[in-house]
């Protein structure tokens, strides 16, 4: 196992505003760093930790005690700025503004719901040239999260890469539970090779579908309208209720919360009149280079966000544009890092960046979304490595040579496998030979329970993608009571 020093594996400067002069701390609940930078602590506790690179020889138990030296310093620097409040710093983003507009209700709900007849709509601000100057803390922790996610991209992306549709999965796995949807992985395969499923496995199996159209399309370096359109179309398209605005703007007043009218609700976003014209300007401010990246997709999905631009979907797709901005950017080029799980494992704190969005508060958001983004390289580091030796103890033993390591490959590619897949590899009687071994090797598990248009996954590569959410959220629990 290597281990690189802070800064060893970037690609290329990073563009940002840098203050003009050193921001000092606030004071804390004992006083004691009055008077003080914050960026020396910072770069004791976070920046000199090291990124770990998988080598030869690294082990899994090497592994685990390397990237939780990393996690542990992302916990330390949350807590460092959550209790010096930066969450409530005061910032220079404009705020939105608040317009009264007539409602007429189209369906009949309570006696106070019928009486409502004016709405307060939420109208965000043009962000296309708006700036943003972060301290010098906030720029060291944007640049120590974008060279944890170089170092993922460059040193895993080759065992990575190849499970982007599985990441794509389990980034949209993660975003569905925030929207209160959820599936096993069981049904998940099972959705994916066209077998009857519950209605969440088929949305989680669409919104990764989503995910990886709109964040591949960012290869070419921009993002447009088109694959922002076509991603919705991809998630929606087969809805019962909203299946018809599968793809394009609402033409219709919508809100968060409340109930039958937007009376009691907590977001009202624009008139549908005012889409179009904010996500062009939207789609102006993702294409600039000033901001720091990272910066630039928590801003650009925060905006999203209250734009609301879509009947339904539009937290999922907001969510898959942080992706976006990132590749587009060139922060990475092969893996799609899944930041949904962090953001699933405190919805309540996701939701209040939001609202304090609106109100001009944008550092609480970007600094969560960084500290995010570390989390999720330090464990996604971890499970690249076992992975890795997974596949070593497959082609050192069940799947060592012939038509057994052809299915190896496959695996490594992609952890379900379908008997059409196979067919395309194998004569039929090899696929029912390695099957059967390798199913009761527990190199593969069964979950069609069918004769015909059978199915497989490789339960060790699911239960490490089921223990890197897991330990995802654990970090991030541990963040909050590092913060407190």
């Amino acid at each position: 196992m290597t281990v690189i020093p802070s800064g060893g594996e970037t690609s290329g400067p990073i563009a940002v505003i840098r203050p003009s002069s050193t921001t000092t701390a606030p004071p804390s609940k004992a006083g004691a760093e009055t008077g003080t930078t914050w960026a020396p602590v910072i770069a004791k506790e976070l920046l000199m930790a090291p990124t770990v690179r998988g080598g030869q020889g690294a082990s899994g138990r090497a592994a685990a005690a390397a990237s939780g030296r990393n996690t542990d310093s992302w916990r330390r620097a949350s807590g460092w700025f959550y209790r010096r409040g930066m969450a409530h710093r005061s910032d220079t983003w404009p705020t939105h503004e608040r317009s009264e507009r007539p409602w007429r209700s189209t369906v009949r709900g309570c006696r106070d719901d019928r009486l409502v007849t004016t709405v307060q709509v939420s109208l965000p601000p043009s962000i296309a040239t708006a700036r943003w100057t972060p301290d010098d803390d906030t720029v060291a922790l944007l640049d120590r999260s974008a060279t944890a996610l170089r170092a993922l991209d460059v040193h895993h992306g080759s065992r990575l890469a190849p499970l982007g549709s599985v990441l794509a999965r389990t980034d949209a796995l993660a975003s569905s539970r925030i929207e209160d949807e959820s599936a096993s992985i069981d049904d998940l395969a099972r959705a994916l090779v066209g077998i009857r499923a519950n209605a969440g496995a088929t949305a989680v199996v669409r919104a990764g579908g989503a995910v990886e159209h709109l964040v591949s399309g960012a290869d070419s370096g921009t993002v447009t309208e088109v694959s922002l359109l076509e991603a919705h179309r991809l998630l929606m398209r087969d809805d019962p209720v909203d299946g018809r605005y599968a793809g394009r703007y609402r033409d219709v007043q919508n809100w968060i919360g409340g109930g039958a009218t937007p009376r009691d609700a907590v977001h009202v976003p624009p008139p549908p009149e005012l889409v179009a014209p904010l996500m062009a300007d939207l789609f102006a401010f993702v294409h600039r280079v000033d901001l720091h990246p990272i910066a630039q997709a928590a801003i650009a999905h925060a905006q999203f966000e209250s734009i609301h631009p879509f009947t339904d979907g539009n937290g999922r797709i907001g969510r898959a544009l942080i992706g976006a901005v990132l590749r587009r950017r060139g922060v990475t080029t092969t893996v799609t890092a899944p930041v949904s799980a962090a953001l699933a494992a405190d919805r309540r704190r996701y939701f209040r960046h939001l609202e304090q969005y609106r109100d001009g508060r944008v550092t609480g958001f970007v600094v969560d979304l960084a500290l995010a983004i570390g989390t999720v390289c330090d464990e996604a580091t971890l499970s690249a490595l076992l992975l890795k030796e997974h596949d070593a103890d497959l082609s050192a033993g069940p799947c060592a040579s012939g038509p057994h390591a052809v299915v190896g490959r496959a695996l490594a590619d992609d952890p379900v496998l379908t008997e059409a897949h196979l067919d395309t590899l194998l004569t039929a009687d090899e696929v029912e030979r390695v099957t059967h071994d390798l199913v009761l090797a527990g190199v593969l598990r069964p979950v069609t329970g069918r004769r015909r248009d059978r199915a497989w996954v490789a339960p060790v590569v699911v239960a490490e993608l089921e223990a890197f959410e897991q330990r995802v959220h654990a970090a991030v629990g541990g963040r909050e009571r590092t913060a407190a």
